[in-house]
């Protein structure tokens, strides 16, 4: 294989980071995109082994130095997320741009990360993704396509409308009595290294992920049980979602209106074995992680 490193952007962000990480485990030479060198995060990524570019999406010049010489790369374009929703036009033209300037540095392979699809017209947070995508399909360079879920590690949020466990309560827009797709972050970061590791049989795939589905109501009960203390699930009305802003209204229509996700999880588990369940994220970290977050 070859000895040029893969350039890593939002490095110090959740998928950057587990992809870096995974990649450094396995002996592959890691480039990491950061905005500050000296930040926690991307010191602990230079302990590891990383080699630090300094750059930001908003400044190519930046970006295409930081893409020279690396034979791969993670895209993560940053996106924007306000009182007037997605940042659609910021989020894709970093991304195209980036594109741009990959194909210009001879990189041979992207892996993109964007966002699971309910179904295939642009929704809440898929616009600009698809955008990429689209510019991905057209540049000639080799690429893969990785479509997430909702994270495993979204239990940890704080503070936040939706999502996150507060006062003993996760409160989201899905119904408590469907199947919920979900996915902890390594997972991604492991279908990141099996395609960098063969890109030939992973070009040109769109890969929806996730690793396992309970209900949201099962979700929190086996939650419950690892952590020791009770964790209810309140689904929001509709009007409660409106409330927060039309983009999370929308959510709470299409993932009644599609039915939810829909990666194929036994094929996914065919590629990745390892492919972790919510029991086995909460084992692996995430009781643990749970445990330690305010009980109110």
């Amino acid at each position: 294989m070859s000895q040029q490193p893969v350039l890593i952007t939002a490095a110090t962000g959740k998928q950057g980071g587990a992809t870096a990480r995974r990649l450094l485990t396995g002996g592959v030479p890691v480039r990491a995109l950061v905005r500050d060198q000296n930040s926690t995060a991307a010191q602990a990524l230079a302990a590891a082994g990383a080699e630090l570019a300094v750059g930001d999406f908003d400044a190519p010049d930046t970006v295409a130095a930081a893409l020279t010489g690396v034979r791969a790369t993670l895209l993560v374009p940053p996106a924007e997320y306000g009182a007037g929703g997605w940042n659609v036009e910021l989020e894709a033209r970093r991304g195209e741009q980036f594109v741009d300037l990959a194909r210009a540095a001879a990189v041979d392979h992207i892996v993109f990360t964007g966002i699971a699809s309910m179904r295939e017209d642009a929704s809440w947070g898929t616009a600009g993704k698809r955008r990429i995508e689209d510019a991905l399909r057209t540049s000639g360079l080799r690429y893969t396509v990785l479509r997430p879920v909702r994270f495993m590690e979204n239990y940890l949020m704080q503070g936040f409308p939706v999502d996150g466990i507060n006062g003993g309560v996760h409160r989201h827009l899905f119904p408590a009595d469907r199947p919920l797709q979900m996915i902890a972050v390594a997972d991604v970061a492991e279908f990141a290294a099996l395609a960098f590791a063969d890109p030939d049989r992973f070009h040109g795939l769109t890969l929806e992920l996730a690793g396992d589905a309970p209900t949201p109501t099962a979700a929190a009960a086996t939650i419950s049980a690892r952590v020791g203390r009770l964790i209810r699930y309140r689904e929001y009305t509709e009007a409660e979602a409106a409330a927060i802003g039309s983009e999370i209204a929308e959510v709470w229509r299409v993932s009644r209106d599609s039915g939810g996700w829909h990666a194929d999880i036994h094929a996914l588990r065919a590629l990745h074995p390892g492919l972790m369940t919510l029991e086995s994220w909460l084992t692996a970290t995430g009781s643990a992680q749970l445990r330690a977050l305010p009980a109110n």
